[in-house]
């Protein structure tokens, strides 16, 4: 499912740098394995995020593991921008586009990543009343 993880700019644009053996940074990782899981299996993911110089298998496993284990959503885009303030590689290619980087316009998750999000804002609903 590449094709499909490519229709984001931004994770084509990670993409392209792992590929070019590029370090997109601790966020960059971070992001890709949030957003990638729910396109590549697990095998992918690693192989991916061992292109990159700062990350080995056991770095790259640890990572994917983390993420699934927790059940981290893909960020929003404003997180993503926070983010890439915190590193020098650039995860979001064009931030100053206020419909790039938004990866839950660009791409159509699992129905669970919604279902998930919808609870947590629901449960954060109900804690506040």
């Amino acid at each position: 499912m590449l094709e499909e993880l490519q229709k984001s700019a931004m994770m084509a644009h990670l993409l392209d740098a792992l590929e070019d053996g590029t370090d997109i940074g601790h966020y960059g990782r971070l992001t890709f394995a949030m957003v990638a899981r729910h396109f590549l299996d697990e095998d992918e993911v690693i192989a991916y995020l061992q292109k990159d110089p700062g990350m080995g298998e056991t770095e790259a496993r640890a990572l994917v593991l983390q993420v699934q284990g927790k059940d981290y959503n893909p960020p929003k885009r404003d997180r993503i921008l926070e983010w890439q303030q915190q590193q020098e590689f650039p995860i979001c290619p064009t931030p100053d586009d206020p419909d790039s980087c938004n990866v839950y316009r660009e791409l159509q998750f699992p129905e669970h990543v919604y279902e998930h999000i919808s609870g947590y804002y629901e449960q954060k609903a109900g804690n506040a009343s």
